[in-house]
């Protein structure tokens, strides 16, 4: 069933009430950040972010200690995965003062509408999927688009609870997402309680920093826990250098995996849209339209009716999926026109 619908007061509450949490947050950061540069800082060293709550970063070190942080207010909003120059407080604590341009950055919109930034540097996006409850191509298409803009970032289909599938069912999986694998895409079966692909899994996400999306059902938090054996340890060790008791669930957090790499467990992204883009900005989500873009007969092209267009041709010839191209056409008009 459908929730209910908020009135534009209620959302207007939400505004406020978010809106005050963060300027709360950046207040008691600039005074801890006052306090630290009253004392004698130490230089300037490398580190990365692992977690942020509120007015505090938790930063691992070059030997892998994890720091409590403030950052100068100048910095602007960081987020799991930044890299950063910090230095030590007396109190051991530190300030972080400098942060290194972002490779790729994975945002979403606030309760305001405004996009946050939740994990940074990361390597690819894996979009997790199952035959119970059963998925929707579209919304692969989806998730696939939405990483593509992103930029510098690979993606991947994890197919998890394979173990229900019988022969059969399987062969009808395979078919359906044959054309994933056709434009590239790596498919990656996986099974926790049959421990199935769960090898060729670690292997994908060994020397990479990942992150896995996907709808509620499909057994994320199943498969990071197998991936992460010593998850609970590494939590109890993040709850002790932030000093706020039990690590929350709901914080951006980049994990180290056994065999190299990180495995960052964003629970308020795992289901993520489509940012604020231009229709035009759309092509780019459907890696397989490069060959043809550009060639069209009208430069501003909505590859639907037009005549000259060379997506269409390329269906017409087979060279391209008909059913790929309906689904850019509903993301296309979904955007709003400007």
């Amino acid at each position: 069933m459908a929730g209910r619908k908020l009135s534009r007061q209620q959302i207007e509450r939400i505004r406020e009430l978010h809106e005050n949490r963060r300027q709360r947050a950046h207040d008691k950061a600039a005074r801890v950040a006052e306090q630290l540069l009253e004392g004698e800082l130490g230089v300037a060293e490398a580190g990365s972010v692992v977690t942020h709550h509120g007015a505090t970063l938790i930063v691992e070190d070059a030997d892998g200690a994890l720091i409590r942080c403030v950052a100068r207010q100048n910095l602007g909003a960081l987020c799991c995965g930044d890299r950063v120059l910090w230095q030590r407080g007396r109190d051991g604590g530190g300030v972080v003062v400098t942060v290194e341009p972002r490779r790729s950055l994975l945002s979403r919109p606030d309760y305001s509408g405004r996009l946050k930034p939740v994990a940074a540097n990361i390597d690819q996006v894996l979009v997790v999927i199952a035959p119970q409850p059963d998925f929707n191509e579209f919304l692969i298409d989806r998730y696939l688009a939405a990483i593509e803009l992103i930029g510098n970032v690979e993606a991947g289909i994890i197919i998890n609870k394979i173990d229900l599938l019988d022969a059969t069912s399987r062969a009808d999986v395979d078919a359906r997402l044959a054309t994933y694998a056709r434009i590239g895409y790596t498919l990656l079966p996986a099974s926790t309680r049959t421990a199935q692909g769960l090898a060729a899994l670690r292997e994908r996400l060994a020397t990479r920093t990942s992150i896995l999306v996907g709808q509620s059902g499909v057994g994320k938090s199943s498969l990071i826990n197998a991936l992460l054996p010593e998850r609970e340890i590494l939590t109890q060790a993040l709850s002790a250098a932030t000093g706020h008791g039990q690590h929350t669930t709901t914080a951006t957090t980049r994990y180290p995996l056994p065999d190299g790499g990180y495995l960052i467990d964003s629970p308020g992204v795992r289901s993520f849209e489509l940012g604020e883009i231009d229709s035009s900005d759309l092509d780019r989500g459907f890696r397989e339209f490069a060959a043809w873009l550009g060639h069209c007969r009208f430069s501003d092209c909505s590859h639907t009716v037009e005549p000259g267009c060379a997506l269409l041709a390329a269906i017409e010839r087979g060279e391209l999926d008909a059913r790929r191209l309906s689904a850019y056409r509903q993301l296309r008009a979904a955007i709003p026109r400007r």
